[in-house]
């Protein structure tokens, strides 16, 4: 028996999330969508692509290629823990829909951006890259709106900005092309990773394009929103790392690594300044979501042998920390007013676990020793300050503004009223699921080799970076 890998981790998830939309029963939708997200991680991780797999009288082998068109969609054997560590982060989210709300959106719709995005990194030519993301975009606009109610001002900003990051990124792979037949002409180079890095900026949110994130935090709701922000700014770190392992002459460039490098620092120091004044928990957790993205952007423009190891242990972290905050905020907005300091001053005493996990995953985000965002930062830190310690500091600014938002945030959910009594209000799956995901914190934090047993093959997708 023969299937296609992009049949698989593409074209099976696009169909179940249109099968997905017909389920109505919240429950019954999470566990179904988190178990085949589980099952597509275990796939990808254990069987391998284009090798023959016998089990008695039955063999499978699974293609790395699937033609559509005329194009050609190509997953490889090197790829399997990639493709794991997206349906398996996937698969925490749709888990954790159940306990959050926002099931019925998340799920079936959430497949569907997965399988397109996953189509973004696999598509050859790489140009058709850029219509599978606007696919995905538009699909992501249900799962913020409905038909019933005005669309909000950072929904709008999130579909104009993402949007205009396509003309950029056809245009570049316009010019790229052009350049590959004329390697010599230095002013087309330059034009096309100009065009590449504007494409890049918008769709990852770099300073200032990011103001339609804080935004969404405050109007939607914030697991929903949680999700859009952890899988468009992973996948686009792929994609551009692959522009990296394509072309030499942008790899080896020393003005794309220090675009990199002042656009990471840039988004770590204004995201961490900007948390550390914010008075609403929403807000903080936007923040600190862009300033997860300028460590990855600063791994990509150290030393690529160590890099990007690096960037592949961020990954872990940020999926589990994004997902433990956004439920903490979802469960505290189900029992305060709003998310704002005033309306949510005292919460810890109605919702603990929720309030414990929002703190545990902004001190994550700081960097906070025995937390699983510590070991990645620490070792990014050390090979920053390795070769400019300038850097280094302004990093540390960074750090430091978001371990001031959660000071900030402990002093606000713990400070309730005098002989106010405490009086849980988390259900059974709340507590079990907030318990789960602050448990994992600790232990990517203090054994981050759990992690690195499934990272360590990672780096063979690139054929030179990371060698």
């Amino acid at each position: 028996m023969t299937v296609n890998a992009p049949t698989i981790w593409i074209v099976l998830p696009i169909l179940a999330g249109i099968l997905f939309l017909l389920v109505r029963n919240a429950r019954a939708l999470s566990i179904l969508g988190g178990s085949f997200a589980l099952i597509l991680a275990l796939v990808a991780q254990f069987v391998p692509i284009a090798l023959a797999l016998r089990v008695g009288n039955f063999s499978l082998k699974i293609d790395s290629s699937l033609n559509v068109l005329g194009r050609v969609l190509t997953i490889n054997s090197a790829e399997g823990s990639l493709l794991a560590m997206i349906y398996g982060g996937a698969a925490l989210w749709f888990f954790g829909a159940v306990a959050a709300g926002g099931a019925g959106r998340i799920v079936p719709m959430g497949f569907m951006i997965l399988g397109l995005l996953v189509a973004s990194i696999a598509v050859e030519p790489f140009l058709y890259a850029a219509l599978f993301i606007e696919m995905a975009i538009l699909i992501s606009v249900p799962m913020l709106t409905s038909i019933y109610s005005v669309p909000s001002k950072g929904i709008l900003r999130f579909l104009i900005y993402q949007t205009l990051a396509m003309p950029f990124i056809l245009l570049a792979g316009w010019l790229l092309a052009g350049v590959e037949a004329s390697p010599g002409d230095l002013a087309l180079a330059a034009q096309s990773a100009s065009m590449l890095g504007l494409g890049l900026a918008f769709l990852l949110a770099i300073f200032p394009l990011y103001n339609w994130i804080p935004m969404l935090m405050e109007d939607s709701h914030p697991f929903t929103v949680g999700f859009l922000i952890w899988i468009l700014p992973t996948i686009t770190i792929f994609f551009a790392a692959g522009f990296l392992d394509r072309y030499s002459w942008i790899r080896n460039s020393p003005q794309m690594i220090l675009a990199l490098r002042s656009a990471g620092l840039l988004m770590i120091v204004t995201g961490g300044l900007w948390a550390a004044f914010q008075r609403h928990l929403g807000r903080i957790m936007a923040f600190g979501s862009i300033a997860e993205t300028g460590f990855s952007l600063l791994a990509l423009s150290v030393d690529s042998r160590t890099g990007i190891p690096i960037l592949f242990l961020l990954i872990p972290a940020r999926t589990l920390t994004l997902a433990l905050w956004a439920l903490g905020l979802a469960v505290i907005r189900d029992h305060a007013e709003t998310l704002r300091f005033g309306d949510a001053r005292g919460v810890l005493r109605i919702t603990p676990f929720a309030g414990a996990a929002i703190l545990l995953a902004t001190l994550s985000t700081s960097a906070f020793p025995l937390l699983a965002g510590f070991p990645a930062r620490l070792a990014l830190w050390e090979n920053l300050s390795r070769t400019s310690l300038p850097s280094a500091l302004w990093m540390t600014i960074g750090i430091m503004g978001l371990l001031t938002s959660a000071v900030r945030s402990l002093a606000v959910v713990g400070m309730a009223e005098e002989f106010t009594s405490w009086k849980p209000r988390e259900d059974s799956t709340q507590r079990i699921m907030l318990i789960l995901g602050m448990t994992g914190l600790f232990i990517l934090g203090l054994f981050p080799q759990t992690a690195q047993s499934f990272l360590s093959e990672l780096p063979l997708m690139f054929e030179q970076l990371g060698r």
